[in-house]
């Protein structure tokens, strides 16, 4: 299977946010964002591997700064790194108020989908080539994201069932 470059599947999504959107204090919902953020994600592991995807885990969403009613919202997501058959998803959530032009970043995210076949069961994925720092960045440090997924992933499995046995 032949590795793509990162620029192959990098999709960009803006919306304009608006008072249905936000909060008492005219933020947006963190529940809104986190949509956002798992949709732009699932078509970006999609496009990169032609496949059905879903998602396996949701690493982290970290808020940095709220999204005002009126400002845009702006993800930009691209593929951090993959195996065999997992994808890991990065994405950049920032705000642009549109009258000043002042851009913010306000939050950042991994993901992590798995591609599959008809039958539901997980597919091979191409390989990526990141091409920019950022990316360069990302893909070298994924390996231990993933380790630490993994550990949180079995010390979960652990604590719901206590009589379970590796």
């Amino acid at each position: 299977m032949e590795s793509k470059r990162v620029s192959e599947s990098k999709t960009y999504m803006t919306d304009l946010v608006l008072p249905p959107d936000a909060n008492a204090y005219g933020n947006i919902f963190g529940g809104l964002v986190m949509a956002y953020v798992d949709k732009i994600a699932s078509i970006t592991s999609m496009r990169h591997c032609r496949k059905p995807v879903v998602t396996a885990s949701t690493d982290s969403v970290d808020f940095l700064a709220p999204i005002k009613v009126g400002d845009t919202i702006q993800l930009e997501a691209f593929v951090s790194w993959t195996h065999h058959t997992s994808m890991e998803i990065f994405v950049k959530i920032e705000s642009e108020n549109l009258l000043t032009g002042e851009k913010k970043l306000t939050g950042t995210s991994y993901l992590t989908f798995v591609a599959i076949d008809e039958e539901g069961r997980p597919v091979e994925v191409p390989a990526i080539i990141p091409e920019t720092d950022e990316e360069i960045w990302h893909y070298q440090t994924a390996p231990s994201r993933r380790e630490q997924r993994l550990q949180r992933k079995a010390e979960r499995i652990k604590v719901s069932n206590p009589y379970h046995h590796q």
